[in-house]
């Protein structure tokens, strides 16, 4: 008897697969860097970064290399990065507004109109550098016959 598999079902297993494969490329070390670059050094955090908002700024910054990896196809394609940065804007404003909230809500950060917005623009771009890593190991990639 024969397994019946539906098309959503192998998409997903390949964008398992493509996922694996594309995250070998990140390092924690390079993460955690990264993160103190943007956030750490931030005096309202107090002494140290806490582990949770380090995690959180992790798991923002694994989806937003994921994003700009799995954009790359159409950047390899010939479209400029400026037309691909187009097509994912909702998915990138999502992850930029969740890690701003996140941090807002767990770094006990005190009501500050000013620091709010420098805080969101300190996200914005640690989700457009991590979206853009991503992007160029994609494209990388893909020029190197290394994806499909």
């Amino acid at each position: 008897m024969n397994v019946i598999t539906t098309l959503k079902e192998k998409r997903r297993e390949k964008q398992i697969k493509y996922e694996r494969i594309v995250l070998r490329d990140i390092s924690i070390g390079n993460m955690k860097k990264r993160v103190q670059e943007f956030f750490a050094e931030d005096k309202t955090f107090g002494v140290a970064f806490s582990q949770v908002l380090e995690e959180g700024c992790f798991d923002v910054a694994v989806e937003s290399y994921l994003l700009g990896a799995n954009f790359s196809k159409f950047g390899y394609h010939g479209e400029p990065i400026e037309a691909v940065k187009h097509r994912c804007l909702s998915e990138e404003k999502h992850l930029i507004d969740t890690l701003f909230n996140f941090i807002l809500y767990w770094g006990k950060v005190a009501d500050n109109d000013l620091y709010n917005e420098s805080l969101y623009y300190r996200c914005e771009r640690f989700v457009e550098t991590w979206w853009k890593e991503g992007y160029e190991n994609g494209e990388r990639r893909y020029k190197m016959r290394l994806l499909h």
